[in-house]
């Protein structure tokens, strides 16, 4: 299974995939003129605007459960796998994908604004629906929606469940069947609750928990500021070859940089467009605007969080895959959140371990019920036309087992099956956003010309000569009576 596994990934993440990432999203920063850049300035007033609704939620919200897809064991254990693979310079290619990934963030949440629908009381949009209405091609439409049902209902959850369930043992010597039943059983609460509990959860625990690990990170690089600049210097030396000790492994640096880059941010990979259709937003490119954010939390905060941490403490092993170990810090340790645990324990004896198993708690769980909300919002796609609530139910039950499946299954099982439901999720999703470049920029257009009379932007797509965005023509109400500051 696991050669097989390994196999399929060596095709999806062929290096046409990891240059097809960086560049389109150096396409979309240069297309939209550096829109990660530019509107920095109202990303903060942007977040904290626009009002719930019956059907919808609000910008923070979707904000919050949108990073809290973004946000998990990528930025603890996807870190310290990016630096046993790929050296130190893996950490400056994960911050290029983080930067160049915020104009394809914008892209995808923008689109998923745009070509919304309101479906069983609420907003629904994603890839899936932008494909068939943008692009009018329903067969590739259906194909991203069974694709992404699979990874995020199937593959992905084990990959967070695995990492929690490592962690936890790690600090307490707790057996992960143990731990994997606790998950199952706060997942099914939450699930179970729909779609604004995901939300309201979210809301509460992700800023909580993002902020509580970068203040220990911070304090962790101020206790060893004189080694910072070394640090430094070792990342961006090693990123493009020049190091001594990691010269001959650049090739690997861009790889792992990239894919655990992208494993983490998702920028492009589809997962963003699902929260941002959720938001009541006056304009598509307000959403945008916030999710393109969201990127730089996840990397370009917590990630480097992480890198620091374990560079900083020298807590890391060096391996490229088929070739020679370089650094052996560790010994035999595999990969993982032990590093960051390690880490942690360098300075603080005692409260590495426990810590970094709750904060990996917290970000997984999170994740864990934003891959439930995406799955669910394409079998809803699937079943739009043809009523089956058990589908949904069912989906239920299956998030659940392969959950508790990834606690007691192999590290390396676990990320080789994610890494598949990713890289097929942004193949399908990257040639889409592509072929619908000209509306999105249409609509970042329109949105800087309103901008510029003054005014605050309210969307009309027919102005725009954009077809299909049906939410906006017949149900949108001008002014968004339900928009509010707050």
């Amino acid at each position: 299974m696991e050669n097989f596994v390994n196999w399929l990934n060596g095709i999806i993440w062929s290096q046409a995939l990891i240059y097809l990432c960086l560049g389109v999203g150096l396409f979309y920063t240069l297309a939209t003129r550096f829109l990660q850049v530019r509107h920095m300035k109202d990303i903060v007033s942007l977040m904290f605007k626009g009002g719930k609704s019956d059907a919808g939620i609000s910008s923070f919200q979707a904000l919050s459960l949108s990073l809290s897809g973004r946000v998990g064991t990528g930025n603890i254990a996807g870190v310290a796998t990016a630096i046993a693979f790929g050296g130190p310079g893996a950490v400056f290619w994960m911050w290029m994908m983080a930067f160049l990934g915020a104009g394809s963030a914008f892209i995808e949440s923008t689109l998923g604004q745009v070509y919304k629908t309101k479906q069983d009381g609420q907003f629904r949009g994603g890839p899936a629906y932008y494909i068939e209405k943008g692009l009018n091609i329903k067969w590739y439409a259906v194909l991203f929606a069974i694709v992404t049902v699979i990874a995020t209902g199937v593959l992905l959850p084990g990959v967070q469940a695995n990492s929690i369930s490592l962690s936890v043992e790690n600090a307490f010597g707790i057996n992960p069947a143990i731990t994997g039943g606790v998950i199952v059983l706060f997942l099914a609460i939450i699930i179970f609750g729909g779609v604004k509990r995901i939300a309201r959860v979210a809301e509460i625990v992700v800023p909580f928990m993002a902020l509580a690990y970068i203040l220990v990170a911070l304090t962790i690089t101020f206790m060893n500021i004189s080694e910072l600049p070394g640090v430094l210097k070792l990342i961006f030396s090693s990123a493009f070859g020049a190091d001594a000790a990691f010269g001959g492994i650049l090739g690997a640096a861009i790889s792992w940089g990239v894919k655990r880059g992208i494993y983490s941010n998702e920028a492009g990979q589809g997962t963003g467009p699902h929260a941002a259709a959720a938001a009541e937003v006056s304009h598509p490119a307000k959403q945008g605007i916030v999710q393109a954010f969201s990127v730089y939390v996840d990397t370009l905060l917590v990630c480097s969080a992480t890198a620091f941490m374990i560079l900083i403490t020298g807590m890391y092993n060096v391996t490229p895959e088929g070739g020679k170990a370089i650094v052996t810090n560790l010994g035999k340790m595999e990969p993982g959140p032990g590093y960051t645990q390690k880490a942690v324990e360098a300075v603080f004896p005692g409260f590495g371990a426990p810590f970094v198993a709750l904060s990996l708690f917290f970000f997984a769980f999170t994740t864990i019920m934003a891959y439930y909300y995406m799955a669910e919002t394409n079998l809803a796609y699937i079943n739009r036309k043809t009523k089956r609530p058990w589908t949904i139910f069912l989906l239920k039950i299956v998030i659940c087992g392969m959950v508790f499946y990834g606690s007691v299954k192999t590290a390396g099982l676990a990320w080789a099956l994610g890494d598949v439901g990713v890289g097929s999720m942004a193949w399908l999703n990257i040639i889409a956003i592509l072929l619908l470049t000209k509306p999105t920029l249409k609509v970042l257009k329109d949105y800087e010309a309103q901008l510029k009379d003054g005014k605050d932007p309210v969307f009309d797509p027919v102005k725009l000569g954009i077809k299909n965005a049906d939410y906006w023509e017949h149900e949108h109400s001008t002014p968004l009576e339900t928009e509010k500051t707050g």
